[in-house]
């Protein structure tokens, strides 16, 4: 039981530190022209910057489509083309059965072995995404009323 409370705590660390990096824009920023080299040392303060795609009032989605399915009530919303990370107000025993049934449909089989449900948090993992990734759900308890969902290919 311990070594899957360990494993359910690495990945979602991970997986919370990959979507913080992707937000925030982490990592080496390419070299553009009439950019400062930001890599380098220099001046970013004219680096581009693209707003968010919508703002409705609080709930606020960024980046673009994604490859994965939403819940009907997901709210602050980001997503890449690998990451998806969503808050609902939907359980967590709603959130696995909808994402069972969507991932299901789009022939993903649930790996069993390496999936760990406890309480309010949870870590499914599925398998035969087109990509040959496997395909992370994590869910954890927000503390109000909600639940913070992050999906990941990886």
């Amino acid at each position: 039981m311990k070594k899957y409370s360990i494993l359910l705590a690495i990945i979602a660390l991970i997986l919370a530190s990959l979507a913080c990096q992707t937000i925030m824009g982490g990592g080496d920023v390419p070299n553009l022209p009439n950019v400062p080299d930001v890599n380098n040392g220099g001046d970013d303060t004219t680096a581009p910057t693209s707003p968010p795609e919508t703002n409705d009032g609080g709930d606020i989605t960024v980046g673009g489509e994604s490859p994965f399915p939403v819940t009907s009530d997901a709210f602050n919303v980001t997503s890449t083309s690998e990451t998806l990370s969503f808050q609902t107000k939907l359980s967590a025993d709603d959130v696995m059965k909808f994402y069972r049934d969507e991932f299901g449909k789009q022939g993903l089989t649930e790996d069993a072995s390496l999936s760990v449900t406890f309480g309010n948090t949870f870590t499914l993992t599925f398998t035969g995404h087109e990509s040959g990734k496997n395909v992370y759900l994590v869910g954890a308890d927000a503390g109000d009323g909600s639940l913070y969902v992050t999906i990941a290919l990886g």
